[in-house]
């Protein structure tokens, strides 16, 4: 098996503000109809001649084919059964993060349970549901394009999504949408979407069989069906200046722990077997509620973010924590993952290590010795992996600022490391501080950043060379005898892969291997199976 030079695997890239990335869409055309340009600021090559790629970005929309392989086929890969119905069809563009997936998943299950089905393309289509991301200026405009390109190809389109706070902007740019909504606005969106394409009457349509199209309590899932992302809580009651997550979706709102923990266990009932944990804060679950306690399975559980992680062990399947602040309470989970009661994979998003630029950003716990706490978190839990994004050039930033942020990371060595080069969003505090960087000087501390970061990966995953390690088969390259893995230390979309050679008929999708690392890139590992 020839060897792959990843696309910056390890890297989070903000993508100039005229390209436009592949949408989570629900409909299959043959190619993106909007081309994807590659990020100026990616700094690693493409290698064209090698039959794999994987881009890292928590802000990475899903690509077109990948989504229409995980939906188009109504059960393939979906967790739920989508009903078939001669039924009004509607479709379906998801763009941004993780959390928004989730909203686009939960609409979509409501309309499903209402009757409609979901589109296969534009023309297919009854009406379009655009959910929008609004984080940052490219992901504005590629929002803007997205919702363009729907009324063109269709007419008849909603729109949600972060982005539908600027319902203004949207309205003066395309006069034509329907309506809009802001994120999480699924009861918005459903009655939007009855108004101007009615509610099918199941009782008049022949091929309505409850007993066959029934969505189960997984509801459908726009992911391969062994993994799900599991959001536990909405909003964030941080005010980070370079952030406008507050003003798009509101303040901490956690979901009782029952809540949670039924979603939890219909999704290992739908064969599941990775859960991944998000939300804005996801180690300040429960603190709205004031950690109530409810029942679960009989059991009083309080709606903590210690206790939850102990209750989603008890489910017996992989539980991956993303969005983790690095408060107090966090050293006492990862004392779970030194137990193996959870994956040893923490997703903490430092942003920087200046003290000064911390301070400047807002950030929760800026003062705090970072470097302490990821000593003692490797001596709970030697095989912990730690993965975390960085801002370089925001507003202020010295050379000694940024060199003080490679010193760290030298120190540090993290196992995943993503990247944004500073940029303006509407609204931010920061758009007002001092001093801004030139956007060459942003753009050469980022190649310096994630020069280093590669060197630092490429010793990590070297030091796994000749060790034995359990593995998720995410795809199966059938041609190249190949299966594409994941172990514990690579979530799903944004870090790397392990390739298994000479894999037997018998390996499946979704299967756990047991293999033994042979060699490692600067972001991937290759193994062997010997079944």
């Amino acid at each position: 098996m020839s060897k792959t030079s990843t696309e910056s695997v390890n890297t989070t890239t903000t993508a100039p503000t005229s390209a436009v990335k592949d949408t989570a869409t629900i409909f299959n055309p043959a190619k993106p109809s909007i081309p994807q340009e590659q990020s100026q600021t990616d700094v690693s090559q493409t290698h064209t001649d090698q039959p794999y790629h994987h881009k890292a970005n928590h802000n990475q929309n899903r690509s077109i084919t990948q989504s229409s392989h995980a939906t188009s086929a109504s059960t393939a890969n979906a967790t739920a059964t989508m009903p078939v119905s001669a039924a009004p069809k509607i479709g379906f563009v998801s763009l941004g993060c993780p959390k928004a997936l989730v909203d686009s998943e939960r609409i979509i299950t409501e309309l499903s349970r209402d009757g409609y089905q979901v589109a296969s393309d534009y023309d297919g289509a009854d009406l379009v549901v655009v959910n929008t991301c609004g984080f940052i200026e490219s992901a504005v405009q590629e929002s803007l394009d997205a919702i363009g390109e729907a009324i063109s190809k269709n007419g008849k389109v909603i729109v949600t999504g972060c982005l539908g706070k600027e319902a203004e902007k949207i309205r003066e740019m395309h006069p034509a949408v329907l309506a809009v909504t802001g994120a999480h606005a699924y009861d918005e969106v459903i009655t939007a979407v009855a108004q101007h394409v009615p509610k099918p009457n199941r009782s008049l349509d022949a091929n309505y069989d409850p007993k066959i199209d029934l969505i189960n309590e997984a509801g459908v899932k726009l992911t391969p069906s062994h993994y799900a992302y599991l959001k536990i809580s909405e909003g964030c009651n941080h005010r980070c200046t370079f952030c406008i997550i507050p003003s798009l979706r509101g303040d901490l709102v956690s979901r009782p722990i029952d809540n949670v923990m039924n979603e939890a266990m219909a999704l290992k009932k739908a064969g599941v077997k990775e859960l991944l944990i998000i939300s804005q804060d996801t180690s300040a679950y429960g603190l709205d509620l004031k950690y109530k306690t409810s029942f679960w399975n009989g059991m009083p559980l309080k709606s903590k973010f210690y206790d939850l992680c102990q209750a989603l062990n008890d489910l017996g399947i992989w539980v991956r924590l993303h969005y983790v602040y690095p408060y107090p309470h966090v050293d006492k989970v990862v004392e779970l993952m030194g137990e193996k009661k959870l994956l040893p994979y923490l997703d903490i998003p430092f942003q920087h290590a200046s003290h000064r630029i911390l301070k400047a950003m807002k950030r929760p716990a800026h003062s705090e010795n970072t470097l302490a706490r990821i000593k003692a978190w490797r001596d709970i839990c030697p095989d912990i992996v730690i993965r975390s994004t960085f801002v370089v050039g925001f507003p202020g930033e010295t050379e000694e600022d940024f060199q003080c942020l490679l010193d760290w990371l030298v120190e540090a060595r993290l196992d995943r490391v993503g990247a944004f080069t500073y940029s303006e969003v509407e609204g931010a505090v920061a758009n007002d501080l001092p001093n801004h960087v030139p956007e060459d000087v942003k753009q050469s501390r980022y190649e310096r950043l994630m020069a280093l970061q590669q060197e630092i990966s490429a010793q990590k995953l070297q030091e796994k060379v000749g060790k034995t390690l359990m593995v998720l088969v995410d795809e199966i390259d059938s041609d190249e005898n190949i299966a594409i893995c994941r172990s514990y230390a690579d979530a799903p979309e944004i870090d790397g892969h392990v390739y298994v050679d000479d894999i037997t008929a018998q390996v499946k999708v979704g299967q756990f291997l047991t293999v033994t690392i042979d060699d490692a890139s600067e972001y991937d590992l290759f193994a062997s199976y010997q079944g």
